[in-house]
């Protein structure tokens, strides 16, 4: 499969929005009732940009801890996007300096965590009955990634 990673502009939103409402509906990826409109992604990409964020589902926690996310459409999973996907993700926390990489992912999504733990990501911690969809509770698993950037980290 030939591909190119690439950071996002605002042409990609209506895919994005697609991926993400199709995470909404049929998986417990988000915790999230309601699909998305356009304009709420629209709002979603502004913030990224604005804080210097590369939509590659990397989102601000604090100086050195960024929560990441992967949401790959569905007719092209299983062809290991994710994986790429992951690892870009993870090349550029540490081309920023971050230190802690991590993934919040619903316990039912075993996908997602085998591909955390084949990358190294090791399990932190569990929240239970943190989200309710699909009729029932739903535990969120924190996945955690510890980078050797920054090498000189700083408290301001």
């Amino acid at each position: 499969m030939d591909y190119q990673l690439k950071l996002c502009t605002e042409k990609q939103l209506p895919e994005i929005l697609t991926i993400y409402n199709d995470a909404i509906v049929n998986s417990t990826a988000l915790y999230e009732y309601k699909t998305r409109t356009l304009n709420v992604m629209n709002n979603w990409y502004a913030d990224k940009l604005k804080n210097g964020y590369p939509v590659v589902g990397a989102f601000d926690a604090n100086k050195y801890t960024v929560e990441h996310s992967v949401y790959v459409r569905s007719d092209k999973r299983g062809a290991g996007l994710g994986k790429v996907l992951l690892r870009e993700i993870v090349k550029k926390a540490k081309e920023q300096n971050f230190h802690v990489l991590v993934g919040v992912i619903d316990t039912d999504n075993k996908i997602s965590i085998n591909l955390h733990e084949q990358e190294g990501f090791v399990l932190s911690g569990i929240i239970k009955e943190s989200g309710y969809k699909f009729g029932k509770w739903l535990d969120a698993a924190f996945y955690q990634l510890i980078l050797k950037t920054p090498i000189k980290p700083t408290e301001n």
